[in-house]
């Protein structure tokens, strides 16, 4: 591939190249520079596998590599933390769903007892579980006192002082 020496309109850019570049691996016609192998042959001379760079660089690993992995995550964190995020949502729900909170902190306080007898993994998500159900179960709590303080409260009332037709 030859480029011209000026570009359309008779104007010149010192970046554009007027020649060919030597060992350019995109042009098919270039010249290999010295030192690389010529005909897409490796260095070592040994044949290219899956997964090697052709000229020796710096390729992406083939396919299947294993990767090393990190303790197994403790099944009983995962399910602490649904469970208190789970009753945190219920919160919604007048206060009540919080309840649910207390299972997730119970899972996440026996989660971290194993993890830390077993060795595996997933301590802060163990934590997040019991943090997010006590404070949810608390919630819950006050919910239920400020509602029956209500109920009391609406109870004791004359339904003519309040404006509703009986």
């Amino acid at each position: 591939m030859t480029y011209p020496s000026q570009q359309p309109g008779g104007w010149s850019d010192p970046s554009w190249p007027s020649q060919p570049q030597p060992g350019n691996p995109y042009d098919p016609n270039a010249q290999p520079m010295s030192g690389q192998p010529i005909s897409g042959q490796p260095i070592s001379g040994q044949p290219v596998s899956a997964g090697q760079a052709p000229y020796g660089g710096y390729g992406y690993p083939a396919y299947g590599v294993p990767v090393a992995a990190g303790p197994k995550t403790n099944g009983l964190a995962i399910a602490s933390m649904v469970v208190s995020l789970v009753g945190a949502v219920g919160l919604c729900g007048y206060g009540l769903g919080g309840y649910i909170g207390i299972v997730g902190a119970i899972l996440g306080h026996v989660a971290r007892r194993q993890i830390r007898e077993r060795g595996e993994g997933g301590d802060g998500m163990a934590l997040a579980g019991v943090i997010v159900g006590w404070i949810a179960t608390a919630l819950a709590i006050l919910a239920t006192i400020a509602l029956v303080i209500f109920f009391v409260w609406a109870a004791g009332q004359d339904p003519n002082t309040l404006g509703i037709a009986v």
